[in-house]
């Protein structure tokens, strides 16, 4: 007698698929929203962060469920999207020839556009200049951009690494720039010290205050009042730098992200 055929059941898909989809917000604006099917997910989920909006869906929610659930939520998304940014609105993008300014150390800088055979950027006396091949690309604009600022991240780094070292037990490994979502600072066991590019973006003291509360963790690795104080001996108004960043953490990631990605 054969064998009874094999019955096969469709696999929910086992990795996370990314695309993005526009909505139009009660207020006339239309918004790009990433959608993510994650496999671990049980449910539908809307959530908004320095990044944006983003949608999630379990493995098994059709895409209309998901554009359903979007539109149903999108007053909630919308005052979400205010809160983030209540002030300045949406981060301004890089838009080749357009944009008129570039935020750095806790100011604009006026952004001078000019043709060029290679994409270059610079800081000069009257600003920033860019110089751009008529058919460049923005993804290689971006990539110029944050170059552009890890090296001055890293000129403002120089500048006050070495006031720090001679009291602690050893340098940091090595110092990398990264595009952090809700991190400003880490430190490996390693010693390796990663820092978030959009502190360049903020006022000096608060970049100069995240890279001493890191280096302490050279001789704390806590945060125990003990951290505490060697972050007060070092920078003592490290109060008025914590509270900056809750009140323009938001902005300054978002910001970042908008101009060169993430």
């Amino acid at each position: 007698m054969p064998a009874p055929p094999r019955r096969f059941i469709a696999r929910a898909p086992q990795r996370v698929e990314r695309d993005t989809l526009q909505l139009a917000l009660d207020d006339g604006r239309s918004i790009t929203v990433q959608r993510v099917r994650d496999p671990r997910a049980r449910r539908l989920k809307l959530s908004v962060d320095e990044r944006g909006a983003r949608l999630t869906l379990p493995p098994r929610a059709s895409l209309a469920a998901g554009e359903r659930f979007l539109h149903e939520h999108r007053q909630w998304l919308e005052a979400q999207l205010q809160r983030q940014l209540p002030e300045a609105g949406a981060p301004p993008s890089l838009e080749a020839g357009v944009t008129a300014e570039l935020p750095l150390r806790g100011a604009p800088l006026p952004l001078h556009w000019q043709s060029g055979r290679y994409v270059r950027i610079a800081r000069e006396a009257d600003g920033v200049h860019v110089q751009l091949p008529p058919r460049a690309s923005g993804a290689g604009l971006r990539r110029a951009l944050r170059a552009f600022y890890e090296a001055e991240a890293r000129a403002d780094i120089g500048r006050w690494l070495p006031a720090s070292l001679p009291s602690l037990p050893r340098p940091p490994r090595q110092v990398r720039l990264k595009v952090m979502s809700s991190l400003w600072g880490s430190l490996a066991p390693d010693g390796t010290l990663s820092l978030d590019l959009a502190l360049v973006l903020g006022r000096p003291s608060a970049f100069e205050y995240v890279l001493v509360h890191e280096l302490c963790h050279l001789l704390q690795a806590n945060h125990s009042p003990a951290f505490w104080r060697e972050v007060e001996a070092r920078f003592p108004a490290w109060r008025e730098e914590r509270e900056y960043f809750r009140t323009e953490g938001r902005r300054l990631k978002a910001t970042l992200r908008a101009l060169v990605g993430g």
